[in-house]
């Protein structure tokens, strides 16, 4: 071999293994990612800084950033989670900070805080609502899961079972307990597989609603054997992709006579895409997400014990198969999941679905920002419902906004 020959060909092998490093490292991304998304999280990201709080505590100056400058009411975590309180209005901003009132504190020492994030819970007991509620326990397939029972203010064959998000808690849904109360209604407060409540599922790996629904299931039974006679579905963000899946899935679904989806997901491929894209990751470390969690091949990368059915999950795609009113409640610039599928959903089936579109209130904030308006849509759909019908997207006013 000739000296040009040789000098080829360690190019080649030098090419060779730059693109095989390349491709290592890809992979490993795309698996990382792609555990990322089912492996519930251990910690939460503190975003915030705490930079100062007043002599009596009535305001705290914070680092500005995207939940820090929204307007309204939010719960407040600090410390690693060990410190929780309750931040009203912003009133006053400078340069890169915010002051914001200072509601109460429930535990932990805010003065000595340095880092936190925002929240929307808000309240984290129905103490703090101060209506009388139950402890009761849910028999799923994995065992006993905890949950909430707050009756209506009457006697009533009326149920909601409301849904929390992915990596909260049933706290999460406190917030919608009033509304529904005052229409007439018993609201379960459920927990389910793998929220760190809930027993968890073998694998302890969360499937994006392809299988949380079985104890959605168990909660209706459980609301079945307490009296219900008509069960509304509420789920936030991925709560609400298991409803859907409830409501379509279950054998116990023709007991479900309406849903009510805040911020949901509507479609997991889109979803996660648009997340993949606000990360800057490459397409095809995106799709490789996507192939990983739904396929049996991937179980030793991403530890799954079944592959996600990503289509199962597409409402959009299965929107004919919604045969219950459904109310939709999603901000446009939710930041987490896009309100597209949202939109689609409502555009597909005008007959059955309603759209509410927010601003500013970015993901399962939209009673922190406006109560009001968030109460009011709900309380209006429930009375309609009631009354026998969805109005025409002609008929809504300016409770609604058009689906595309």
């Amino acid at each position: 071999m000739g000296r040009r020959s040789r000098a080829l060909l360690g190019v080649a092998v030098a090419l060779g293994s730059v693109a095989t490093a390349g491709a290592l490292f890809a992979g490993a991304v795309t698996t990382r990612v792609a555990r990322t998304v089912v492996i519930p999280p251990k910690k939460r990201v503190q975003d915030t800084r705490v930079l100062s709080l007043a002599e009596d505590g009535a305001t705290v100056v914070l680092s500005a950033n995207a939940d820090s400058l929204l307007p309204g009411e939010y719960s407040f975590w600090f410390d690693q989670g060990k410190g929780h309180a309750r931040l009203g209005q912003i009133v006053d901003r400078g340069v890169g900070t915010v002051t914001r009132k200072v509601l109460g504190v429930d535990f932990g020492d805010l003065a000595v805080a340095r880092h936190g994030r925002f929240s929307g819970w808000f309240y984290l007991s129905p103490k703090e609502l101060g209506v009388p509620y139950e402890d009761v326990r849910v028999q799923t397939s994995l065992g006993a899961a905890p949950a909430w029972l707050v009756p209506a203010e009457q006697p009533s064959t009326r149920w909601v079972i409301q849904v929390h998000g992915r990596a909260t808690l049933r706290q999460e849904t406190l917030r919608a307990v009033p509304v529904f109360r005052r229409a007439g209604y018993n609201s379960l407060l459920i927990s389910y597989r793998n929220d760190g409540e809930a027993p968890p599922s073998e694998d302890r790996r969360y499937a994006l609603g392809d299988r949380e629904w079985l104890d959605v299931e168990a909660a209706i039974l459980f609301a079945l054997d307490r009296g219900a006679e008509d069960i509304v579905l509420m789920g936030w963000s991925m709560g609400g992709a298991t409803v859907l899946q409830a409501a379509t899935r279950s054998r116990l679904s023709s007991v479900v006579t309406g849903v009510v989806l805040e911020s949901p997901v509507i479609s997991w491929v889109e979803t996660l895409m648009y997340q993949g894209e606000a990360m800057s990751l490459p397409g095809p470390v995106k799709s490789g997400v996507l192939t990983l969690i739904s396929s049996k091949w991937a179980k030793p990368l991403t530890g799954q014990a079944e592959p996600i059915d990503l289509a199962r999950l597409d409402f959009v795609a299965r929107a004919a198969e919604l045969d219950v009113p459904v109310l939709v409640l999603h901000s446009d610039d939710d930041g987490f999941v896009p309100s597209n599928g949202s939109r689609e959903l409502a555009a597909a089936r005008p007959d059955l679905v309603e759209f509410v579109g927010f601003e500013i209130a970015r993901h399962t904030k939209l009673w922190n920002l406006d109560a009001g308006k968030w109460e009011g849509a709900i309380a209006r759909w429930l009375r309609e419902r009631a009354a026998g019908g969805v109005r025409s997207a002609d008929d809504r006013g300016e409770d609604a906004q058009p689906a595309a």
